[in-house]
């Protein structure tokens, strides 16, 4: 082999080092290592569409991307305390006052609230139209054995579901199969349900008010002070979780209850009518 082959055989091998190496390189100068959270929330906040309307302010400002894991608030707290999030945005006072007593939380702050309402057929065959009594009202369809759907998924809809038919001194189980029909799913296939059956059902106002598939469902009963509705956010706990992005979590829950974030939340809006009403303290 002369010369110039040794030297031709030389740079093919440098050149070939070159092209394997210089994507990289300059893939890593272009794109920096992404930084992102997972949220797990419910599915009331997905479905409303305030995350699509929330997160793309959040995370041009602190170039933090969010994943949002949308279940019901029990499934999303067992997602937390297995480390399988950063943050939780849910809305169950009780089962998340546990969660931060048990050590999985490091603090809670209210984010918003709305209601719940109590929808139903316009025909409405338990005659409960007009009423601001949700307990009334639910013994009302439980004696006429109205068709009622269940989220029955432990979310923190279902969740307040079951303790107002318990204050009703109502047992629905009872009528499990029949009359109760239990979706097992989020609020909006339960909607979806509740339209194609002509059924009662109850859910928060903000999904409500994003449904479109509303057929012959109404809000019949409304503005009892039982129905309201409170959201809170959570870190997770770094001491139970070491893996837990703590700074860019902690992030996530400052910006929601600051100015800009409260601001941001009671600015969405369908048809001119507030989803969700800020008050963090």
């Amino acid at each position: 082999m002369n010369d110039f082959q040794k030297i031709l055989n030389k740079n093919r091998c440098l050149l070939g080092f070159l092209l394997c190496a210089l994507p990289g390189f300059f893939a890593q100068i272009a794109f920096p290592q992404e930084r992102h959270i997972t949220v797990a929330s419910t599915t009331s906040t997905e479905q409303s569409g305030l995350f699509k309307h929330l997160l793309p302010v959040f995370e041009k400002k602190s170039a933090i991307q969010v994943r949002v894991v949308a279940l019901g608030t029990g499934q999303a707290l067992d997602m937390a305390r297995r480390g399988d999030a950063d943050v939780v945005f849910v809305h169950d006072r009780e089962t998340e006052e546990k969660f931060l007593a048990d050590g999985f939380g490091v603090q809670r702050f209210n984010v918003m609230y709305n209601d719940f309402v109590l929808i139903g057929p316009r025909s409405d065959p338990a005659k409960i139209a007009g009423g601001k009594d949700i307990l009334a009202a639910l013994k009302s369809i439980a004696t006429t054995r109205a068709p009622f759907v269940s989220r029955g998924d432990k979310s923190g809809t279902h969740a307040a579901e079951l303790r107002l038919w318990k204050l009703a001194g109502t047992d629905p189980l009872s009528g499990r199969g029949s009359w109760y029909r239990e979706t097992g799913s989020g609020m909006g296939p339960s909607l979806n349900t509740a339209s194609a059956m002509n059924a009662y059902a109850i859910t928060d106002r903000g999904t409500w008010l994003a449904f479109r598939n509303r057929g012959e469902l109404a809000v019949l009963v409304e503005g009892d002070q039982r129905l309201f509705n409170q959201y809170g956010v959570m870190l997770v706990n770094p001491a139970k979780h070491a893996h837990v992005k703590k700074e860019l979590g902690q992030a996530f829950v400052d910006w929601l209850i600051s100015a800009e974030g409260q601001k941001t939340i009671s600015d969405y809006k369908i048809s001119g009518a507030p989803l969700f009403f800020p008050n963090a303290q």
